[in-house]
């Protein structure tokens, strides 16, 4: 494969003129993992260069520009190909250009691991006992000879 060929699952016959459904393009390029998902993102609120776009069936073309929420995040994509099947994730990366700028890299790793709360520890004597608490229970009540 050339630098300028398209991958295996791009429709080169249909590249000048094609064009595909908002929703299964989001779903082809693995932004969401079903289709209901993607176009359940378009109806809630999706912009397709700037002008928002409420019906999953709008079609979109190579050099459109989508802004659309993906979980806390906003995505801003530009479509750079169109596929004719949702194929492995090195694919799909292929069919777009993400122009959101990257997110500030955490402040300190130590700083997270400090904020996760340590494991719930259980009263003595409450509930059943631990094998060393049943250690210490078996060495009063047995004396050793």
């Amino acid at each position: 494969m050339s630098p300028g060929e398209p991958p295996d699952g791009f429709d080169k016959a249909a590249q000048g003129a094609s064009q595909v459904r908002v929703d299964k393009w989001l779903w082809h390029a693995r932004f969401f993992k079903t289709r209901s998902k993607a176009a359940e993102a378009v109806t809630g609120g999706l912009r397709i260069n700037a002008e928002r776009s409420t019906k999953p069936a709008q079609s979109v073309r190579p050099g459109d520009v989508l802004t659309f929420a993906q979980g806390r995040t906003v995505r801003v994509i530009r479509i750079e190909a169109i596929a004719t099947r949702r194929g492995p994730a090195p694919e799909a990366q292929a069919l777009y250009t993400d122009l959101a700028p990257p997110e500030p890299a955490a402040a300190k790793p130590e700083a997270v691991s400090e904020a996760e709360p340590e494991p719930a520890k259980r009263a003595p004597g409450s509930g059943r006992p631990t094998k060393r608490e049943r250690r210490e229970i078996d060495a009063y009540r047995l004396p050793r000879s």
